[in-house]
């Protein structure tokens, strides 16, 4: 889900993408704000760039 974030996907984007629900996919999203200790989407597409390929 963090390199969907990470490539600049909306909520309902990926949520299309993996075949889940958009509330499932915002509760995921919100804990990886969590455990990154981030505060908006594009910390979280830096650690996902900074961690390269994966």
């Amino acid at each position: 889900m963090a390199l969907r974030v990470g490539a600049g996907l909306n909520n309902a984007e990926i949520a299309a993408a993996l075949h889940l629900s958009v509330p499932t996919v915002k509760a995921h999203i919100g804990r990886l704000f969590a455990k990154l200790e981030a505060t908006n989407r594009v910390q979280i597409a830096l650690c996902v760039h900074d961690a390269g390929p994966g």
